[in-house]
């Protein structure tokens, strides 16, 4: 374990259909640089996973529920994908008006696959370059995105990838930019 995330807590914030690989990957490249994570979601309890969208794939304990939460007490965001999970999201006023402030903080912000739509929901990309699944390219560029072609693209405080197969680079990626904002930010 490296500790070039110590001292930083991280929100993932994620619903039922989260893509298993979008939310356990990044988490666990967190976890082995130092940091700590909470998953924050729109209901208590658990939240059911799915492989590709359409197998079941386990669940996750949800530690706390966004409307509950508060952007002070964290040092970064993640939003992992799968279909079902962001379109959930991006329909949630507390998920919505979470990630508005959060973004608006200035600290960092990480997203894969479909996970830019909520993004996109809380009026947060203009002007911004992404990348994406290329299913929701369109919508980013109708919300003022540039959108790009890339396995990883960072923009300021946006680091975005588009799908599973770039997990490595995203992972790498995200703790990169998550290691450049001092500990304690938060």
């Amino acid at each position: 374990m490296t500790d070039e995330l110590r001292g930083r807590t991280v929100a993932i914030l994620a619903t039922d259909g989260v893509e298993r690989v979008e939310l356990e990957a990044p988490r666990g490249a967190l976890f082995g640089a130092g940091a700590r994570t909470e998953l924050l979601s729109t209901h208590d309890g658990e939240i059911a996973a799915r492989q590709m969208d359409l197998d079941p794939a386990g669940s996750f304990p949800v530690d706390r529920q966004v409307s509950d939460a508060s952007v002070d007490d964290y040092d970064a965001l993640l939003l992992p994908g799968g279909t079902m999970n962001p379109d959930q999201l991006r329909t949630d006023p507390d998920a919505v008006a979470f990630v508005r402030s959060f973004v608006e903080t200035g600290k960092p912000v990480a997203s894969i696959c479909h996970g830019p739509w909520t993004l996109a929901e809380a009026d947060c990309v203009r002007g911004k370059r992404l990348t994406s699944w290329p299913s929701i390219r369109t919508d980013l560029r109708n919300a003022g995105a540039e959108v790009v072609d890339e396995e990883v693209c960072v923009d300021g405080q946006f680091t975005t990838s588009r799908g599973p197969q770039d997990m490595a680079a995203f992972c790498a990626a995200v703790v990169e930019q998550f290691a450049a904002v001092p500990a304690g930010r938060a």
